[in-house]
This record gives structure tokens, sequence and C-alpha cells, in this order.
């Protein structure tokens, strides 16, 4: 009288055993799947890197320390500004075309040009500041550099700092080398024109102290295509 239930019983059993190995091999399957699709997606395109030894022209740019500053500007009050100086000099050989083009981006996404919502008073006012009497600005700099190191010629910087809390800041500094890549898109096929250009990537371990007049600190240094 008992065999019915027992078979029914073993029935059962049977037909969990199965459904938990057909959906054991159902998720082999995705798995199977989602690793091919990663197998067969497009490798990503690296970015070119400059020349390990340069074959175009470049000059020698020694970039001070990056500053912040406040400046009281007139209509305006206290307003804050990074700042840097550098040196270039130009031992190429020949004279060359100085048209140097700094940006500034933090980790939040912003990209600031140099001197853009810069008023010449700031400028001005971190010059009389500086007490550099070869330090000029950057429109001053632009022209035609000589060559030799007795024709070096010396540059200040600036930008707004609309931040005090950034975790990174990064300088970008383009017109020192002749060196540019080409490459184009492949998702439309456009193409881009790289340059040469000299990164300063520096860390913000807090709060950016507008009073205090300290370097922020670079931790790397190097040439990148962009």
């Amino acid at each position: 009288m008992n065999r019915p239930v027992q078979l029914s019983r073993c029935c059962r059993a049977l037909v969990a055993a199965f459904s938990r190995s057909a959906a054991a091999v159902a998720g082999l399957a995705v798995v199977a799947g989602v690793a091919g699709a990663i197998m067969n997606a497009p490798m990503a395109h690296a970015a070119p890197e400059p020349d390990a030894i340069p074959t175009k022209w470049q000059l020698d740019i020694e970039p001070g320390p990056l500053r912040l500053a406040s400046v009281d500007v007139p209509g305006e009050g206290n307003k804050f500004f990074y700042y840097l100086t550098f040196k270039v000099t130009n031992n190429t050989g020949a004279d060359q075309l100085l048209a140097p083009k700094f940006e500034i981006a933090t980790d939040e996404g912003e990209i600031l040009r140099s001197d853009r919502g810069v008023a010449p008073v700031v400028t001005e006012t971190l010059l009389a500041r500086l007490r550099n009497p070869y330090l000029e600005d950057q429109i001053g700099i632009q022209g035609r550099i000589l060559e030799g190191q007795e024709n070096a010629r010396e540059g200040l910087i600036v930008w707004p700092c609309n931040d005090l809390s950034p975790d990174e800041v990064t300088v970008y500094a383009e017109g020192f080398s002749g060196e540019s890549k080409s490459v184009i898109a492949p998702d439309t096929g456009r193409v881009f024109v790289l340059r040469k250009t000299l990164m300063l990537r520096h860390a913000v371990p807090g709060n950016l102290n507008p009073r205090s007049d300290a370097p922020i600190e670079r931790t790397d240094t190097r040439w990148v295509m962009r």
C-alpha cells in the first residue's frame, strides 16, 4: 500500500534534481555568454605617447610651484587665484616662436584657460608681490625667443580658483614643443591633432588655504600628448 507514495516521493526528488541541474547549466551558459561578450569587445585605443627621443624642436621649461593667492579685486572683494611662474630657455639651435598655452583642470571636471576670468589688476598685484623684474605676464611673454641661455624668459600664469576643496589639480602647458600626432576617433572617424604637452599633477589632501603661500604638492611631472 505504501509503494505508490514511495514512488511519488522518488519522482518528485528526481524532478527537483533535474531542475537544479538545468538551472546550473543555464547559469553556466549565461556566464559563458558574458565572458564571450567581454572577450569579443573591441579593445580600447590607447592614447599615443610622446616620442622617446624628441625629433622636433623643444624648449626647456622649468615650472615653478603652483600656489594660491588672495587678491582684492575692486568692486568684487577678495578673490582666490592659482598662479605659477616658469622659466623657458631656447637651446634648439635656432630662434623659435613662443606662444604658450596653459590650462588647469580639477578632479571635479572643471577646466580653465589661464588669464580668462582674471582682471588685469590681479596679474599686476601678483607681479608686484613677486618682485622679479624679469617676470612677464602671459601676453607679454609671447613672441620670438632667441636661442641661448642668456635669452631665457620668465613668465607668470594665473587662473581663477572657484573651489577650495578639490582633491587633485592638474596644469597642462602647451606650446613648448613642435611634436604633434594625428589620431582618428574609432566611432566617428574624426581626426584629432594631439600636441606634446607638459603635465603637472598636484594633490590636495585637504581644503586649500588662500592665506598660505605654501606650494601645492606636486605628485607628477611628465610629457603627454593632449
